[in-house]
Formats: structure tokens, sequence, C-alpha cells
């Protein structure tokens, strides 16, 4: 009895602790959600509140006749998904190189294509933005969509995963006349598919939520993504409107919170499969 009584209270501090964890890391999209349906004028009261004292759901409304925030919705989705598409064909094939066929010098170029996950982007731009330039690309969603494909981290996710796959699929597709494209297309990439479910949604939030490359890239209204496009309701007098702004952003969270809700399954056999047994 005392066993259990034990066990229990350890259970309950457990969850405790996890209700708190889960509070504390909701509050920022609270005071965001809170933000969003002030009164202007309540912005930069102080002591601020937490609540506003008078709801105003206008601020949602008022968005889209201050913004084409629809147009700049489709430009993010366009380039988002066309990029997280060519980075799952390009970087799987590339994984499957280096994960199942043995060629000079494999392990050193590998190392160099990881050095990507070392190098920030403000560094390279410059030679990146005359690359774009001398290719007719600036001021077009192909620039974002080209500059966006390359991805180490789901290169090195999926290259591990393919690692554990045994060779007998292989040797017995082989067997049956298969060749290394055949094999990879209708044998590896099938099972690997939750790993390439988790590169493809963690790669559509950062290419979403890029708005360092589109600033640099894209100078037309018409053609804005949403990170870039929200700026435009920024005044430079320094009388923003803070509820209009936060409306915004939490408009902008709505499509990376439905691709994960879709995906969260193939997350979590993701994070649950460890290998594959013949």
């Amino acid at each position: 009895m005392h066993g259990k009584i034990k066990k229990v209270f350890f259970r309950v501090i457990h969850y405790a602790i996890m209700v708190m964890i889960a509070v504390l890391m909701l509050m920022p999209i609270g005071w965001m959600l809170g933000t969003s349906m002030r009164q202007s004028k309540e912005s930069f009261v102080l002591p601020p509140s937490f609540w506003p004292t008078q709801f105003n759901l206008d601020n949602f409304k008022q968005v889209f006749h201050a913004i084409p925030i629809l147009k700049f919705a489709w430009n993010s989705l366009f380039i988002t998904f066309l990029a997280a598409a060519f980075m799952v064909l390009f970087t799987s094939m590339a994984a499957y190189a280096f994960a199942r066929i043995n060629f000079k010098g494999k392990n050193i170029l590998f190392i160099f294509m990881l050095a990507g996950l070392m190098i920030p982007i403000q560094s390279i731009i410059i030679p990146v933005f005359l690359i774009i330039r001398k290719l007719n690309l600036i001021d077009t969603k192909w620039a974002l969509i080209v500059t966006s494909i390359y991805y180490p981290l789901g290169l090195l996710m999926l290259r591990q995963f393919m690692m554990t796959i045994p060779k007998s699929y292989d040797e017995a597709a082989v067997c049956d006349g298969a060749g290394k494209l055949t094999i990879f297309f209708r044998v590896i990439l099938p099972m690997s598919k939750s790993t390439i479910m988790v590169a493809f949604v963690m790669h559509f939030v950062s290419v979403w939520n890029n708005f360092f490359s589109a600033m640099i890239f894209l100078n037309s209204t018409a053609k804005m993504t949403l990170p870039l496009g929200i700026t435009v309701l920024n005044t430079t007098d320094g009388n923003s409107n803070m509820p209009l702004m936060t409306s915004a952003v939490l408009l902008t969270l709505i499509p990376p919170m439905i691709i994960y809700i879709f995906g969260q399954k193939y997350l979590m056999q993701g994070n649950m499969i460890s290998g594959v047994k013949s």
C-alpha cells in the first residue's frame, strides 16, 4: 500500500511539472493572442495586462483590408511547398548515395555537405545574391525556392535512417533484376516515409518563416511572402498598430499548425523508429 501511494505521489508530481512546463511554453502564444484582441491604445499602457480590458476581434478583419494577406499567403505556400518537395527529392537521393553506395571520398564529401549546418546564410548572402542575379531570378519566387532546397539536417537524418535498413533488401531486389534507381524508389524510399515526413515538416516551417532571404531577393509587393508582407503594417513614425501586427502574425501560424497536425503521426513514428530488422 505504501508503495502504491508513493507511486501515485511521484506521478502527480510528474504531471504537475509537465503542466507547468506546458504553461510556460504556451505563455508567448497567450500573450500574442491577448495583444491581438486589444485596442490599439492599450498596447503601450504601463503596467501591461496579460489580457485586454476590452476584446476587439475586428483586428483580424482589418488585417485583410490593410494588406493583401491572401496574396502573401499564396506566395508563401507556393514557395514553401515547392522548396520542401524539391528538398525531399534531392536530399533523399543524396542520402541514398551516401548510405548505400560506396564511392571514393564519400565520407569527406559528406562532412563538407554537413558543414552547411554551421554556415549561416547571412555569411554567404553576397555570392548567393550574385549567382541569383546572374540567373535572372531576382524578384522572383524561384530565387527563394532554389536557395531553400539545400537542407543538411534533412540529409543527415535520412542518411542515418537509410543506413539502418538491412542490405538484404538491396540484394533481394538485385536478384529480381532491379537497378539502383528502382531500389531507391520502390524499396528504400517507401521504408523511409516517416523520416522523410519529419524532414518535410521541419523544412516547411523553416522556409515558411524565412524572412531574411525574402527581404534580399524580393522587391515587388505582389511577390512578397507572409513574413515580409506583414512588415508593411509597420510604420516609421513609431506609432505602429501592435494589435494589428500581432493579429497578422497569428494568422501566419495557421498553415504550419495544419501541416504539423497532419504530419504528427509520421513525426511520432519517426521518433519511435530506431532501426529496421530483417
